[in-house]
């Protein structure tokens, strides 16, 4: 009984439910046939009004809850918005399964939006439970287990889909109960009792041994996924050691102290601050981080490079599904997520291990690898052939996970935690909001309303223009 009560008061308990969450949340058999799905006979719709009508709510609602989620998920402690976020998971799932209209669908899609602007609080909670030396050994799990899971449902979907073992919508289904273990595991959670920024926690340390100083010089590599990234583990380690309060002796009446290494945390809690001053010194941070030039150079990449890299990924499957229909041919997307994501994972985590001076590199590195990248989309719309799209896909995802790796290296240089999440926020959000217009433009049925191929050869065109970009902030940093 002891055993169990020290496990569930040290670190390892929050990180095996919120591995569980990450995990059970994230094996999805059906999407890779989410068109196929959408198209066929058990919903009825058009490629048109998935295309134009549909998909496009997602990005809207996206952008519209990112903020206030963004805020509310730090106000709150991170907890009840990854309950809320798999509450809202399971929402979207069983309208999925149970609604057909183009209205249901499209309230779907913002419910999926509202999932995605949670993620926050995922990749938030465990830095909030457990102490800072274990940043590295925590995040590497729970990135993992995002990666299997994307990955085995990808897998699963496929072995599913081939052998037929089980029809959609029996697949929606066990996808909810995987959905409601993941619930579970996420009301477990314990309450953090700080966060970033409103619930602040300060602490100075009194040392008991005369001449003894504790130190904090790991040196952490941050490795990232698809999806969606994140905060750099090496500036956190670097943080820690910056924001440690100075060392102090006990007064000569406190002699009952033991001798040795003994550290005694005096946490000093900011307590719920204000949202006007939480605002006023985000505000204060995201001047003072802009203001440098390469970081702003990086940013402008990462939010142009992203937009494309969401949009290729969002519609991809409309793509393929009018290359090779569905209904006439066995399909193989469940293998080529599981592929891209495997491969995708390998090139981010090598980039860690590789002897590169980014600083020096890094621009010729972001113009060669973005012309691959616009190559592999030119040669999917253009060449009518499921597997040259297949390959050319996963060659883009693989390219663009290197890239911002790189690009999240070069940007958390220098940055402390807090002011890092907040350019990571700030980038993303840019990105969102230029995807939300091209959507509205060139997706929308309210706009253009343009089919497939004109669609991703526009994106072709934005990652060529990115590139150019690129090309043009290597020869500005050597002149």
């Amino acid at each position: 009984m002891e055993a169990v009560r020290t496990w569930t008061t040290g670190w390892s308990y929050p990180t095996t439910l919120l591995c569980m969450y990450g995990f059970f949340s994230t094996v999805k058999p059906l999407e890779p046939f989410l068109i196929p799905y959408l198209t066929g006979p058990d919903k009825n719709l058009t490629t048109e009004q998935v295309n134009n009508q549909i998909f496009p709510v997602w990005t809207y609602s996206y952008l519209s809850v990112l903020l206030p989620v963004f805020l509310v998920t730090d106000w709150l402690r991170y907890k009840p918005v990854v309950v809320f976020q798999c509450v809202s998971l399971f929402i979207t799932t069983a309208m999925l399964l149970w609604t057909e209209s183009v209205p249901a669908m499209q309230a779907m899609q913002f419910f999926y939006g509202v999932v995605t602007a949670s993620e926050v609080a995922y990749f938030s909670y465990i830095y909030s439970v457990i102490d800072m030396t274990r940043y590295r050994k925590v995040t590497s799990y729970s990135r993992s287990v995002q990666l299997l899971g994307y990955t085995v449902g990808s897998v699963l979907g496929q072995l599913l889909v081939s052998f037929n073992l089980m029809s959609y919508n029996n697949i929606l289904v066990f996808t909810l109960v995987l959905i409601a273990i993941a619930l579970l595991a996420s009301i477990l959670l314990p309450m953090p009792k700080k966060s970033m920024f409103f619930h602040r926690t300060r602490t100075g340390q009194k040392t008991v041994t005369e001449g003894t100083k504790r130190h904090a010089d790991e040196t952490m590599d941050a490795s990232e996924d698809t999806t969606r990234s994140n905060v750099s583990l090496e500036e956190i380690g670097r943080n820690e050691k910056g924001e440690e309060g100075e060392e102090t002796q006990d007064d000569a009446g406190n002699g009952q102290e033991e001798k040795g290494s003994k550290v005694e945390d005096v946490e000093e809690a900011v307590g719920a601050e204000s949202c006007s001053q939480v605002l006023l010194q985000l505000w204060r941070d995201f001047i003072q981080c802009y203001s440098s030039r390469q970081l702003l150079y990086w940013s402008v990449w990462w939010a142009m490079a992203t937009c494309g890299y969401n949009q290729t990924v969002n519609y991809v499957q409309v793509l393929w599904e009018h290359v090779q229909p569905s209904q006439n041919f066995s399909i193989y997307n469940g293998g080529v997520e599981a592929v891209s994501n495997l491969f995708s994972a390998a090139t981010a985590y090598g980039i860690g291990f590789t002897e590169v001076k980014w600083q020096q590199w890094g621009e010729l590195a972001l113009g060669g690898f973005s012309g691959l990248g616009a190559a592999a989309l030119f040669l999917m719309t253009f060449i009518s052939n499921i597997w040259v799209c297949y390959t050319g896909y996963i060659i883009f995802k693989c390219l663009y996970m290197l890239l911002i790796t790189i690009a999240m290296y070069q940007i958390a240089v220098d940055l402390s935690m807090e002011r890092y999440a907040l350019v990571f926020g700030a980038n993303n959000f840019a990105a969102l909001t230029l995807q939300t217009i091209i959507t509205s433009v060139v997706v929308d049925s309210g706009g253009l309303g343009l089919s497939i191929i004109p669609q991703v050869g526009c994106l072709d065109h934005k990652i060529r223009s990115y590139m150019v970009y690129t090309c043009l902030y290597i020869h500005s940093s050597l002149t």
